[in-house]
């Protein structure tokens, strides 16, 4: 092991900088080992970018790892597109984002032909049941965490609140909560604290404008293309779809989720609840950021789109839904790295993230109880009074085995601490066991 291998935080002067061909298979590593939601991920990057390969220094890593929380979209994939960016500029940064995103994307993509062809086999049925069911731990343990992190104050306490009620009792638009959370940071956040010494911008506007120009272009063009050759039809729906979502994804996975179920589910009718949960399940065991369930949920729709199953449609919203989906995170780091020390001296800024933070705990705590009840309940009823929304469960309807599966899940998960991977797995196994012994008792009497 070399002398660099071995620092655990470089100086900046003393910082590798490795040849190009040298980055491709530790990032081509990162993407295949990249299990374990953000944090893991964030973690694993650290390890291998810093302690051992020593090619970022310890303070610029947490600097550009706050710039990309400011940003919507995954964090880490856009951690690993500042990386590459920093060594190797706009390649290296294409390289090492989309070798983070590319080895999930393809398992994603593969679990998802064979969900569509096979889900109803009774096999299928019963491990999606396990997984259903500990991916609602899931979501309640990532509220808990977001919970703890982001509400630090009276404030933020009601502006989870008032999140909460604005989805879940009057169902407002998903981007409006996200746009209003912000405002009311960036007009509250204190001025004081700001960076006396000006802190100097190493590009021009007119290069940032440039790169923004071309990274539009890049992003919007085929799905404007696609949008004008075909007339208007589902592909350019889904990219028109998935590019909005793009803009208004902060707070990760589980916040896109609420954006997804409100839509996609409720109004599109792409598909179920129940069908959204097992694409999250399957993000979960994948590689890759947790966001790749919107791959799911645009193959699921372009599958089903013309009312018979479609796999090459599928496959075609599936590609669109990633292009929508992660095109945008380059034009956001390629513009935006040159400013990371300018932004870390904005505290308005800073306050505005904050608020947004504290948002996303209302609308993820909108997703746990949604997702709860439209998964241990088999009848849940809607019903309106005004302005307001109820969502009212037929308790006798409720699956008692998913309940059990559910409570084994969260002893796991919370209680023994075991990872979201060998959770999922176990709760699945649990399943099948236990609707065979079932099964097994039925066909005796």
């Amino acid at each position: 092991m070399s002398v660099a291998d071995q620092r655990v935080d470089p100086s900046p002067s003393r910082i590798r900088n490795p040849s190009l061909s040298e980055t491709i298979p530790v990032w081509c590593r990162i993407g295949f080992l990249s299990f374990g939601g953000p944090a893991a991920q964030i973690a694993l990057m650290h390890r291998i970018v810093v302690d051992e390969k020593g090619w970022l220094s310890e303070n610029r890593y947490l600097n550009a790892l706050s710039f990309c929380m400011l940003l919507p979209g995954p964090e880490a994939m856009q951690l690993a597109t500042y990386a590459g960016w920093r060594m190797h500029g706009t390649l290296g940064g294409l390289i090492a984002g989309l070798l983070f995103v590319l080895p999930g994307a393809a398992i994603v993509l593969a679990l998802s032909i064979i969900y569509v062809l096979y889900g109803n086999e009774p096999l299928l049925e019963t491990v999606f049941l396990g997984i259903k069911a500990s991916v609602l731990v899931i979501v309640m343990e990532a509220l808990l965490r977001v919970a703890k992190r982001s509400l630090k104050g009276t404030s933020y306490w009601v502006i989870a609140s008032l999140a909460f009620v604005a989805l879940f009792f009057l169902n407002l638009p998903f981007p409006l909560i996200i746009f209003a959370a912000a405002a009311y940071g960036l007009l509250t956040g204190s001025a004081t604290g700001e960076n006396p010494e000006p802190v100097i911008i190493t590009v021009s506007s007119a290069r940032t404008v440039k790169t923004i120009a071309l990274w539009l272009v890049i992003w919007l063009g085929p799905i404007i293309a696609i949008d004008i050759l075909s007339g208007g039809s589902f592909l350019s729906e889904i990219g028109i779809f998935f590019s909005k979502l793009a803009t208004v994804t902060f707070g990760g996975a589980y916040a896109v989720l609420a954006y997804m179920a409100q839509d996609a589910v409720d109004n599109q009718g792409w598909l179920s609840a129940a069908e959204m949960l097992d694409g999250l399940g399957l993000a979960e065991t994948t590689p890759g950021p947790l966001i790749l369930v919107t791959e799911f949920v645009g193959f699921v729709a372009g599958a089903r789109e013309s009312g018979t199953l479609n796999i090459n449609m599928g496959i075609a919203a599936a590609a669109v839904t990633l292009w929508a989906t992660f095109a945008p995170c380059f034009l956001w780091v390629f513009a935006g790295a040159p400013y990371i020390e300018w932004l870390g001296s904005k505290p308005r800024l800073r306050a505005g993230l904050a608020a947004i933070s504290a948002a996303v705990v209302g609308v993820i705590l909108n997703l746990s109880i949604w997702f709860s009840m439209n998964v241990l309940f088999d009848s849940v009823a809607k019903y309106n009074s005004g302005p307001f929304i109820f969502w009212v469960p037929d308790f006798a309807s409720l699956n008692l085995l998913v309940f059990a599966i559910a409570a084994v899940a969260a002893y796991l998960l919370i209680i023994r601490h075991w990872s979201v991977l060998l959770t999922l797995v176990s709760c699945a196994t649990l399943g099948v066991a236990a609707n065979s012994l079932i099964n097994f008792f039925v066909y005796q009497q």
